[in-house]
């Protein structure tokens, strides 16, 4: 199953449609591969799910356990940490933890917190909000190990300007794990394929796909193949707008990405959950039955495609393709955080999965099931019967609609505004895995932020849904790549821990005081 959920693309035609149907041919035999890999199902107990969702979720728990429940411990302290408490401007990096944070959660944020919860809680049933919840809970630990090896292991260059992410702790990391030649080399072929996913799901899933969604949400708003955005000539209009305002923002690296995100994640979350929240006043005599639904779905599955197993599956693969914990994305962002001490802005990370999962998907949930409209429980007994999957944005959208009639254009501007900070925060994400693999330099940074904003473009007018599948698959081979490397130095990870503990109770680290 891929992690995206589709808006219907809009149809090209012409030379547009020819240029799609060549590369999608090209690129179906290698997606079909790569895809029936990454994403093959196993079957336990007459459930079927994608071995790599398992592969993400037993990795949290394992963290879990090995960091004593670290994410359940540490929210207060990661608040105070996210106040700037232990930090200073003198010290190294380029953004501060509330902009880390706002950079990384705006490249998880998006269409699957909208139309993938839609989709998760028809398949899963209500009970399938608790599993994902469980499983965002779980995430937390993993993004809290990984961002805390992405400050560990980061390069701070002479100009102050940082590189981050699994390209560096894999490399770096997995040497100094393994001392010797075979440390090396297993280190350098992870790193250099981390890179290369990176690199190819920026291009295709972080930018293609959302350039590609945006502008179909906002034909369909304004009036479909007939209104003004119906031809091809106005998604090349929007394409070139669209990219314009990218570039603007990404050509002035992480410190321009972080003072647009740090202001756009809180407005799309504010105004998306404000929307969820109306739901669920007006119908607030429906709010106990709902969570009786939730709670009872979970242990029963009653009414799901493979009972309490079923639920459990689509709430937890729910949650990994939304968080992405785990993939090695966000250490990226968390790396140029200033600090000096890394294990700080780990704590920050694990608020990430929290935000993405626990609150806005939740949300999402609750909305859908709080509001129980026709649509909703036809599609959960058209899947029941064996029918197609549905369409998760009709399905959240209906739920809006029972107050709001015209959220579409609430849920257009959510849309578009998650989509945006998506594109921007992995454009910065691909330049980092670019200069991995072909130098750092002016001139090699500036050819990738052009290629970038022209691919804006390309995704705005060609659906290209063979190339879009084959990018979802390389973002979860990353997983696998990443992992084993996380595995081998969680207890750096630890050691970064019990190191800053000892600091804050000897006053070596004093928490400042906020005037």
């Amino acid at each position: 199953m891929s992690p995206h959920s589709v808006i219907a693309a809009p149809a090209t035609s012409g030379p547009l449609s020819a240029i799609e149907n060549a590369i999608n041919s090209v690129f179906d035999p290698i997606s079909s591969a790569v895809s029936g890999f990454v994403f093959a199902e196993v079957t336990v107990l007459g459930a079927t799910f994608p071995w790599i969702v398992a592969w993400l979720v037993i990795a949290a728990a394992i963290f879990t356990v090995y960091f004593g429940f670290v994410q359940f411990r540490s929210i207060p302290l990661a608040l105070r940490i996210l106040r700037g408490r232990y930090s200073n401007d003198s010290d190294p990096g380029e953004i501060t933890h509330f902009q880390a944070l706002s950079s990384a959660v705006s490249g998880t944020v998006g269409l699957g917190n909208i139309a993938g919860v839609g989709v998760a809680v028809s398949v899963g049933g209500a009970g399938a909000t608790f599993w994902m919840i469980v499983a965002g809970l779980l995430g937390m630990c993993t993004k809290f190990v990984e961002c805390t090896l992405g400050v560990k292991y980061r390069d701070v260059h002479e100009d102050g300007t940082v590189s981050g992410g699994p390209m560096h702790y894999l490399r770096k990391g997995v040497a100094e794990r393994l001392p010797g030649g075979a440390g090396r080399v297993l280190g350098t072929v992870l790193a250099g394929l981390a890179a290369v996913f990176i690199l190819f799901f920026g291009v295709g899933g972080g930018n293609m796909f959302q350039a590609n969604q945006t502008f179909a949400q906002l034909q369909s708003v304004t009036g479909g193949d007939t209104g003004p955005l119906g031809t091809d000539g106005a998604a090349l209009i929007f394409g070139i707008v669209l990219a314009t305002l990218v570039g603007a923002v990404i050509f002035g690296g992480i410190t321009s990405i972080a003072r647009v995100t740090s202001r756009l994640v809180p407005s799309m979350a504010i105004i998306y959950v404000s929307a969820c929240l109306v739901v669920i006043v007006v119908n607030l005599d429906q709010v106990p039955a709902a969570f009786g639904a939730i709670f009872t779905g979970a242990f029963t599955g009653a009414g799901v495609a493979g009972g309490v197993l079923g639920a459990l599956i689509i709430g937890f693969q729910r949650a990994a393709f939304s968080n992405e914990a785990g993939l090695g994305s966000a250490p990226i962002a968390h790396s140029a955080v200033k600090t000096r001490h890394p294990v700080t802005e780990g704590y920050v990370a694990l608020l990430e999965p929290f935000i993405d999962t626990v609150v806005i998907c939740t949300m999402t949930a609750l909305t859908i099931v709080i509001a129980g409209t026709p649509l909703w429980r036809d599609a959960q007994a058209t899947v029941l019967a064996g029918g197609d999957t549905p369409d998760g944005v009709l399905v959240t959208s209906d739920a809006f609609a029972t107050v709001l009639p015209w959220f579409p254009v609430v849920l257009t501007l959510a849309v578009v505004l998650f989509a945006v900070s998506t594109i921007i925060t992995w454009g910065y994400y691909g330049q980092k895995a670019w200069c991995h693999l072909f130098g750092r330099s002016t001139v090699s940074e500036r050819i990738y932020q052009l290629m970038f904003t022209l691919f804006v473009v390309a995704g705005s007018v060609l659906s290209l849904g063979s190339v879009l599948d084959f990018a979802d698959a390389v973002l979860f081979l990353l997983a696998l790549v990443n992992i084993i490397g996380l595995y081998l130095l969680a207890p750096v990870v630890k050691r970064e821990v019990r190191d800053f503990h000892a600091k804050l109770r000897s006053g070596d680290v004093v928490e400042r005081q906020k005037t």
